[in-house]
């Protein structure tokens, strides 16, 4: 039953989170295309031209728009588009079932600016910059505005209704036809960051982090895919029975509901009509457009290259400039980068392929899908019981202990050239050649008797225990000779149902450690067998865990933490990924060391940080691959939700785990804590983090106790960021090496020690 209450509390813990404001598109969203299905017509703001107009493509033509002036957005609907003019104070729409294309001003103000331009089929509304009240035209006598004391974050059209999200609790309000109240019931009490609207359904991301769609699902366009939140899009469209979306790590387009599925090409950003798309192509700017809808011989649209956002004559500040803004723009403006596109961030991602409609997913795709409609189904349940758990096995410390049994490999270190032999019996637990003294290839430890540790313990007094291991209790001890030491007690009881799987944990720790030798890795001094009894002695870490600077009560409530400084915690991390990559690149076979987190990050008398407890650690492939593993082991709130949902283990699950210890760093809150603000008893803090981080909130974010930031210290905190969100993606293949990881480091301290500008 304890497994249970883990697996809910865990899978609930994964809903990760999705940025706030991410680009989307439906059927009538202000974008700088926009589609008019009922003429089959796209239109776009050119590029390259100091002027920044606009152009459509109708039966094989294109129509130059006039006002010949700039605009920042447009949007389509069934038989007319609109424009909203560079500034905000004019709004142009334009019939396109007429030839001549006439220009019909529907707003003006010298003082009042809108955003947020959307058109559905009849109806055109947009918001107040100042007032956040939504105004609309058009639509018929049975569409009005929702009135002047509702003020909205954002608003969307779809066919005969809109919706937007109040600032009042980000509820989701609509209005307009019997749809759009259908839309709402489905939103309701749901807290909402973003929202887009198609023909009859709409979909949006939850405060929470996830995807959610409601309204009509006759083809299965509510059908979100597994995994759909944590940054996964940076574009959303719907049309009549489909949802597309644009793969942020690569720019590839899926889609759910009807097949609209278009090829291997990546996408700036996407717009839909009824039954057809078009996209932005990140390659040359030009324009593709595909569907069952689309009447025109080919899918490319011959309107030149068009800009991938409105050209503003603000510096850009937060997120940079888009590349080759300037031009672009006609040196009229710049286009700043989206904050929720690519991340400004050294760490090259593995393109992956799109989602093919109709294919039938594998069988860990299904495993995985099958897990979060569980967790929706108990949700309700999760909090309560994962609570009572946590105090049943005290909070939460390292809840799966439990290594597997290895096959037979051969290891070879490639600097040192040490050998280790691991080998199973069938039914017996797995044995390994490990007594270091000897083992020719081995370095030399030193082999103790229990009664000098006993001594040295004081006879393993509560007093001298300093942590718990993975197979067993820590005591500081001081040997005969004077040198202070870290002794580790395996758990002898035989009562104990793990009792093997510790004594293993004790023979693959005593393996890896009397072979691996790098100044980030805890040293071994030497070993103990006596009977039943096992114990590992180390080096002694005078300065104990990165867990107890960052979390230990003393250190909140005296707020004097050795590493209250900002350079000092870039350099922790920097180090600590030094010993993570030596164990992913340079041990042959690689070494996964599956606990990766803030308790097994050790600082000795020199501040220097060392990685620790490899009683999980396997002896990985010789290259990146898979491991297929019988049980997912690891501590919550640090371990990989691939490798814990799909049993599958590659070295991208440590970088996971790392990437939680970056953010603990920067925040200084524990990987699962109580969360007074959110309203909630327990949250992941990658769930915590992400949306903020993302939304340029980092600094509201930060560990208070450092204090304020020196200038030259905030570009190295936002590559720390950055680099954590991409080590904490949902897929481990979207993850980066530790290669990458200690070159975004060692960026990131260089930057921190410079001298403030």
């Amino acid at each position: 039953m304890a497994l249970v209450y883990v697996f809910i509390f865990f899978t609930t813990f994964f809903s990760l989170l999705t940025p706030n404001g991410v680009v989307v598109n439906g059927l009538g969203l202000a974008s700088t295309t926009a589609i008019v299905y009922g003429t089959s017509t796209i239109c776009g703001i050119v590029a390259n031209h100091r002027t920044q107009f606009i152009q459509c493509y109708q039966n094989n033509r294109t129509i130059l728009v006039q006002p010949s002036v700039s605009f920042e957005a447009i949007s389509g609907g069934k038989t007319f588009f609109c424009g909203l003019r560079s500034g905000g104070f004019s709004l142009f729409c334009w019939d396109t079932s007429s030839v001549s294309f006439n220009p019909r001003r529907i707003y003006h103000s010298n003082d009042v600016r809108l955003t947020d331009l959307t058109v559905g089929d009849d109806q055109v509304c947009a918001r107040e910059v100042n007032s956040s009240i939504v105004r609309c035209w058009r639509g018929g006598a049975l569409f009005h505005s929702p009135g002047e004391a509702l003020k909205f974050k954002s608003v969307t059209s779809g066919s005969g209704f809109s919706c937007g999200i109040l600032m009042d609790g980000s509820r989701v309000l609509c209005w307009g036809n019997g749809i759009g109240a259908e839309i709402q019931r489905g939103f309701e009490n749901m807290s909402m960051s973003s929202l887009i609207a198609g023909e009859s359904h709409a979909c949006g991301s939850r405060k929470s982090g996830t995807w959610v769609c409601k309204g009509n699902n006759d083809s299965g366009q509510l059908n979100v895919p597994y995994g759909a939140s944590f940054f996964m899009f940076s574009g959303l469209a719907l049309g009549a029975n489909f949802t597309c979306a644009i793969r942020q790590s690569n720019g590839y387009i899926v889609c759910w509901g009807h097949n609209v599925f278009v090829g291997n090409v990546s996408f700036e950003s996407i717009v839909a009509g009824l039954n057809f798309v078009c996209g932005l192509t990140r390659s040359n700017l030009s324009v593709i457009c595909w569907g069952p809808g689309w009447s025109s011989s080919g899918n490319h649209v011959t309107l030149g290259s068009i800009i991938p956002g409105p050209c503003v004559q603000t510096s850009c500040s937060r997120c940079g400039l888009y590349p080759n803004s300037d031009t672009l723009c006609g040196g009229s403006g710049n286009i700043c980068n989206s904050c929720q596109a690519e991340l400004p961030v050294v760490v090259p991602l593995l393109p992956r392929s799109p989602l093919e409609q109709g294919s039938s997913p594998s069988i860990g795709r299904n495993k995985l899908l099958l897990t979060f409609m569980i967790v929706g189904s108990i949700g309700g349940f999760a909090g309560f019981c994962t609570i009572i758990f946590c105090i049943w096995i005290r909070l939460c410390s390292s809840w799966f202990n439990s290594p597997e049994s290895e096959q037979l490999i051969s290891a070879a270190d490639r600097n040192f050239g040490a050998a280790v032999e691991i080998q199973t019996v069938p039914g017996a637990p797995s044995q390994h050649l490990r007594s270091s003294s000897s083992s020719k290839h081995a370095y030399k430890t030193e082999e103790f008797l229990l009664a000098e540790l006993s001594a040295a313990t004081k006879h393993f007094s509560i007093q001298n225990k300093i942590g718990d291991g993975s197979f067993g209790i820590v005591y500081r001890g001081k040997l005969s000779d004077g040198r202070e030491v870290a002794i580790k007690r395996a758990d002898t009881s035989t009562k104990t149902k793990k009792f093997q799987e510790k004594r293993s944990a004790f023979d693959s720790e005593l393996a890896l450690l009397s072979r691996l030798h790098h100044k980030h890795l805890v040293k071994l001094v030497g070993s103990c067998e006596d009977k039943d009894e096992r114990l590992l002695v180390y080096e002694y870490m005078s300065n104990g865990s990165l867990h107890d600077h960052l979390h230990n009560k003393k250190n909140v409530e005296k707020n004097s933490s050795i590493v209250n400084s900002w350079r000092t915690r870039m350099r922790i991390a920097l180090d600590a990924a030094r010993g993570i990559e030596y164990l992913h690149t340079y041990a042959v076979p690689p070494i996964i060391h599956r606990d990766i987190k803030s308790s097994n990050i050790l600082l000795d008398a020199d501040m220097t940080t060392r990685v620790s407890d490899f009683g999980l650690s396997l002896l990985g492939p010789a290259s990146d691959q898979e491991i297929m593993s019988s049980k997912a082991v690891g501590t919550v709130g640090y371990i990989d939700p691939e490798y814990y949902i799909l049993n599958v283990l590659t070295a991208k699950s440590d970088v996971y785990g790392f990437g939680v210890v970056l953010l603990e760093l920067l925040t200084g809150k524990k990987a699962v804590f109580n969360d007074s603000e959110e309203g909630t008893d327990l949250i992941g803090l990658v769930e915590y983090s992400g949306t903020r981080i993302m939304a340029g909130e980092l600094q509201s974010l930060l560990d208070k106790r450092v204090g304020q930031l020196e200038p030259n210290e905030v570009e190295a905190l936002q590559l720390v960021a950055y680099t954590a969100m991409h080590c904490v993606n949902l897929e481990g293949k979207e993850r980066p090496g530790m290669t990458d990881i200690v070159a975004n480091l060692e960026r990131a301290v260089a930057l921190s020690e410079q001298e403030p500008s």
